[in-house]
């Protein structure tokens, strides 16, 4: 324990100067990793398209969570990119006509891509892919001055906002630069609970994305809220 302890708080240090902005912190996604994120210690900037909705949110996550919540800071979209590291929780549809639009406050940003493209048939969810091959790739060819990685795919929207809940998850992060990467994992491993790997290229992102429809059909058919861990690590 006291080891886990240390290494945790090795990890804080390394990435506490950290911004994190948060693009669509309105939404499930959004707010509840905005949550998170200040819980272990970050300063978050917390955006929507209508700052008055994201002052909203703010206070409703500090009527419940109060000094837990305290480094959360309401701001527009094009706000929030003044942040290191800026994360798209934005809708899937929206993903890439935000990062296209906010493209020149977004350079030389690492962008984090949370979508998936899905849609449902009846009981199961299947992936729906842009030319690039994935929603990843699509928006790094979008912002060519900005390191786009993804993760959190397969992580429950729910599960962020409740700080109390441990999350037991795997997080696979993808991406073509290697410090970029290994910035969102340190930021990964900060959060309670969850392990981050390396999952390599952006080309990877494609595996990731569709896995999710995967993983949503399994739950819906089984009756079950499941998410990723692996075995033998």
């Amino acid at each position: 324990m006291l080891g886990e302890f240390l290494a945790l708080q090795s990890v804080r240090a390394i990435i506490s100067p950290v911004k994190i902005g948060v693009l669509g912190a309105t939404g499930p996604a959004g707010r509840g990793l905005a949550a998170r994120l200040s819980d272990v210690g970050f300063d978050v900037l917390a955006g929507s398209r209508d700052v008055s909705k994201a002052e909203a949110v703010v206070a409703e996550l500090s009527d419940m969570w109060g000094d837990r919540v305290s480094r959360v800071k309401p701001a527009d979209n094009r706000g929030a990119c003044a942040a290191d590291v800026v994360v798209l929780a934005v809708q899937a549809d929206a993903a890439l006509t935000t990062s296209r639009q906010l493209s020149e406050e977004l350079a030389g940003k690492i962008v984090v891509s949370m979508a998936n493209n899905l849609v449902r048939s009846g009981t199961e969810f299947n992936a729906v892919l842009p030319p690039h091959g994935s929603i990843a790739k699509e928006m790094q060819a979008q912002l060519w001055r900005s390191k786009v990685v993804t993760s959190f795919h397969l992580v429950p929207a729910a599960e962020f906002v409740n700080l109390d809940e441990k999350m037991e998850s795997d997080v696979v992060a993808c991406g073509d630069d290697e410090g970029a990467r290994i910035t969102l994992m340190e930021i990964i491993r900060a959060i309670p609970d969850l392990r981050a790997f390396d999952g390599g290229s952006l080309e990877n992102a494609v595996g990731m994305e569709t896995f999710a429809a995967v993983m949503l059909t399994v739950n819906i058919r089984h009756k079950v809220r499941a998410g990723l861990r692996f075995s033998g690590i």
